[in-house]
């Protein structure tokens, strides 16, 4: 399958997922809470903080992550207005 192909795929798939789910937030939380667990294993991987000092930790990684996210994300907007201009600097 081309990749085009496969998003068409996938896209289906989720379609067909929220039509017979009536909770959405519901069905994702496991996923979000082993998400934002992920950090409080980070911050603190041998367990030995409070847990008010874990948490507090654990929100500065979250925040760390997402402004990575957002910083590549404006790398790569940067780039594609760069490419469409022809190559000329931003």
């Amino acid at each position: 399958m081309t990749p085009q192909q496969l998003r068409l795929r996938a896209k289906i798939g989720a379609h067909a997922l929220w039509s017979k789910t009536d909770d959405r937030a519901a069905h994702t939380l496991p996923a979000r809470t082993a998400f934002l667990d992920r950090f409080e294993r980070e911050t603190d991987p041998d367990g030995i903080l409070t847990p008010e000092e874990r948490a507090r930790r654990a929100a500065h990684l979250r925040k760390a992550y997402f402004a990575r996210l957002a910083l590549k994300s404006s790398r790569a907007r940067a780039a594609k207005a760069t490419a469409r201009r022809g190559g000329e600097a931003a």
